[in-house]
């Protein structure tokens, strides 16, 4: 089958990483049709720069065609210059860091641009290069504040990272200057104001029209009006622009989802197991709109736990091939702002019909699991299913019902007895997991209060309660349950994966920790001393001494290692700053067609399962599950359909009476023999290119998710303290650099920087071995992990940024003694 994997794949096995048209056409079995495929395929490839065109029309790997050519993703700086992120993992360590670009060599690209760079000769051991061409735009639309000008019109860009101005030719105002955004979310003060007769200093989202070139600014048109930046919900509006998050819904997708009616057949019914007659319930934050998943728990006759966790069955309503699934794998997740919400589906479905609402039928597909008094489970089914939930409760309510709250334990007294069997099933499944090594930081997260008016009141650390660590556990044997079975069916899907710290994060951590007398216990780390072929290249000749770059190179460290530490400095004063290094140094979490395992779970395999209504992958795991049901429900009977048993058990699970949904499997795409000699034959549900796209795609729009809720979250703290400035805090210094050290204020989550050239009474120098900041004379140091008296000196409405000053306390002898002297 044709593809550009397939394509990229036959080059990259070449002795020279070269091929010609005729050559692929040979070597891929191409005829026909096919072959206008194939060119339209290379230009594609060529397009995107994945590929590139040498003479004697060949196409070529980058790094093959003789120029040195890596493919990255170019990160601007404010002063002009920028960074290009190389694609490759091969690349990113054999550099050991990023490209840098001057910024007379980044030609006609912008931040976040997909680009070819082409690498020189570096300086200082560092990578260097030019933008040799631009693969793929990251900015058809810049959000920016309007100004008037003399000979013309401009947008200065809200993102620092886009240095340039655009540009905005007279008439290119936008239609009528006066039109505010229809689908903007307004305030009492913006309603007010809902009229722009004169633009200056109003906040608009501009669409680019001509590209930036060596001699002249972008250039754009006004398509959006936005506010006031100050204005109540602009601020959401401003962020939502900035990360290119997909906010409005077209006209095909909302008809898709109104046209879907609330009714369950009786056809439908008949193909699920009925849940309805338990009292399942589920368990959400207070402002919680979307019920993605429901559990219950029950004592078996053999003393056992039965699990049962129900998640929404949205792949029953959003199916391939619909607008809908189309929209929802272009936003790839929900995003979550502290007053509002971006959702992957419209609210006709996201917030009805495949929400678990309470009193209310619902489709669900179910996880049965049978656990025992060691956390282990003994068995489990994955079967579609109906519910009716019996209460819509919260982390708090479910929490102070476990602590005794009488009146609490009055109103859900049919339910007192099922939450003490949750708490008692969760803390058996923690400690299953803390021994076989899963890390838990338990680090807090900010939460924005508001008061009535809808304005913000304060900010405040989350607080994780025993309610949070049901749902957690329950969520994870679910997921682990249906990964293991997706990957003992041997059919490809997606995975949830954590791969290993890379040994440069590890060594750097391990300095830091080693200041606070801590380990990781690696043992002493093994480095490889190389040099760049640029800088060997440069030198040549020269009689210069080589420039040697040390990389750490593989160590044995295992989720066990974090775990022992985290245990060691819990509750000690260090406990927070170690606990924020430790993360740091682990790679991010992502989604993949390969099964690498879960390092921070210690879990071998593990997916994302519980919730389709606001992550697409998960929505695709529905699918896949969906679908290996069916099959297996044809194969052997809907009695046995759905089993999962572990290998060394010989005895049946309690229940017995097994149900499989009935469902359409003839999307078959290849044979996959499953373990064991007596495994039935599992089609695919999806090839293993669809999947590695999805994930790609996946991993991209969670990270700008959780990029476009933290800057999000930064600007309303700075908007909070804007009447704090001068006022007295209590701080933790939780990192240091060489231009000064970052802190967070104990009473508010929220961190500034003490700038270096701040701090009065000597000359402080950074020490990068210790990050470190030390006094030449007196040798005062301000260490991580050290308390300080800050007071709140400026606020950088530019760069959105805090800035504090150290109060000084009192000298001791010696400072006295010195400054006498």
């Amino acid at each position: 089958m044709l593809s550009d994997h397939a394509i990229l794949d036959k080059i990259d096995r070449q002795p020279k990483q070269t091929a010609g048209f005729k050559q692929l056409v040979r070597e891929l079995g191409v005829h026909g049709e096919q072959r206008h495929e194939l060119n339209q395929r290379l230009e594609r490839l060529v397009e995107r720069g994945e590929l590139v065109e040498i003479p004697g029309e060949r196409y070529a790997i980058p790094r093959a065609a003789g120029r040195n050519l890596v493919l990255g993703r170019l990160s601007m700086h404010r002063d002009g210059y920028g960074f290009v992120i190389p694609e490759s993992a091969d690349v990113k360590q054999r550099l050991s860091g990023d490209i840098f670009v001057p910024a007379l060599a980044i030609g006609t690209a912008m931040h976040g641009d997909r680009v070819l760079v082409e690498m020189g000769a570096g300086r200082d051991g560092r990578a260097e290069g030019r933008i040799a061409r631009v693969a793929g735009r990251a900015q058809p639309t810049v959000v920016g504040t309007f100004h008037y000008g003399t000979r013309f019109n401009y947008v200065t860009p809200i993102d620092e990272k886009i240095t340039q101005e655009i540009v905005i030719p007279r008439g290119m105002e936008g239609n009528a200057a006066g039109a505010a955004s229809r689908h903007r979310v307004l305030g009492q003060e913006a309603r007010r104001r809902s009229e722009f007769a004169d633009l200056e200093n109003v906040v608009v989202d501009v669409e680019i029209t001509d590209w930036p070139s060596p001699t002249q600014n972008p250039r754009g048109r006004v398509t959006e009006i936005l506010g006031y930046e100050d204005d109540f919900g602009v601020d959401v509006e401003i962020i939502i622009r900035k990360f290119h998050l997909p906010h409005r819904f077209p006209v095909e997708v909302l008809e898709e989802a109104q046209s879907i009616e609330d009714i369950i057949s009786n056809g439908e019914l008949c193909r699920r197991r009925d849940y309805r007659g338990l009292p399942i319930v589920t368990i959400d934050g207070e402002t919680a709109r979307d019920f993605d998943d429901a559990v219950f728990v029950r004592r078996l006759p053999n003393r056992n736990y039965q699990l049962q966790v129900h998640i929404a069955d949205v792949a029953h309503y959003v199916t391939d091939g619909l607008a809908l699934d189309g929209e929802a794998r272009l936003r790839g997740t929900s995003v979550y702002f502290p007053d509002r919400a971006v959702p992957m589906l419209p609210v006709e479905l996201s917030t009805d019909l495949c929400s678990l609402r309470p009193d209310a039928d619902r489709l669900v597909m179910s996880c049965v699991m049978e656990i025992d008094h060691q956390g282990e489970i003994v068995g489990y089914e994955l079967h579609p299913g109906t519910i009716r939930s019996c209460e819509r409760m919260t982390y708090t309510d479910v929490n102070l019902v476990l602590e005794g709250d009488q009146p609490l334990r009055q109103r859900y007294a049919r339910l007192v007895e099922t939450f003490e069997l949750m708490r008692e099933l969760a803390l058996i499944l923690n400690r299953k997991r803390v021994r076989r090594g899963s890390i838990d930081f338990d680090l807090p997260e900010p939460v924005i209060e508001f008061d009535q008016e809808g304005m913000m009141r304060g900010v405040t650390r989350s607080e994780r309660n025993i309610a949070h660590r049901i749902i957690e556990e329950f969520m994870l044997s679910a997921n682990e349950c249906v990964a293991s079975y997706l990957e003992h069916k041997g059919v490809p899907s997606l995975y949830r994966i954590h791969e290993k710290p890379d040994p440069k994060k590890v060594f750097e951590f391990e300095s830091i920790a080693a200041s606070f007398g801590y380990s990781l216990g690696v043992g002493a780390l093994p480095v490889r001393r190389m040099e760049m072929r640029s800088e060997r290249r440069a030198r040549h000749g020269t009689g210069r001494p080589a420039h040697m770059i040390e990389l750490p190179e593989e160590v044995h460290i295992t989720p066990r290692m974090y775990q022992k530490l985290t245990e060691k400095i819990a509750g000690k004063p260090e406990e927070r700053i170690l606990s924020y290094l430790m993360l740091r140094s682990l790679k991010q979490a992502r989604y993949s067609e390969e099964n690498v395992g879960h390092f921070a779970l210690a879990a071998p395999t593990y997916t994302h399962f519980t919730s389709p209504i606001r992550r697409y992958p998960d929505l695709i795991v529905h699918r896949i599950l969906k679908e290996v049901l069916a099959a297996e429900a044809e194969e052997q009977g809907p009695a046995r359909a759905g089993r999962g048993v572990p290998a060394h058990s010989e005895t049946p699970s309690p229940w017995s009476k097994r149900v499989a949904g009935g469902h359409d499997f003839s999307r078959a795409v290849r044979h996959v023999k499953t373990k064991g000699a007596s495994a039935p034959e599992v089609q695919a549900v999806l090839s293993e290119e669809a999947l590695h796209a999805i994930a790609e795609e996946s991993s991209q729009a969670e990270r700008r998710a959780d990029d476009a809720e933290r800057e999000l979250i930064e600007w309303k703290k700075i908007k909070f303290m804007r009447e704090r400035v001068g006022d007295e805090f209590d701080a933790l210094i939780v990192s240091a650099t060489k231009f000064g050290f970052f802190v967070e204020l104990m009473e508010l989550f929220i961190e500034g920087l003490v700038p270096i050239a701040t701090l009065t009474g000597d000359r402080y120098t950074y020490r990068e071995n210790t990050k470190q900041i030390i006094g030449e004379r007196t040798k005062k140091k301000y260490s991580l992990g050290d308390r300080v008296k800050v007071v709140l000196d400026r606020i950088d409405r530019m760069q959105r940024k805090l800035q504090f000053a150290v109060l000084e306390e009192e000298p001791s002898r010696a400072e006295r003694r010195h400054r006498h002297r």
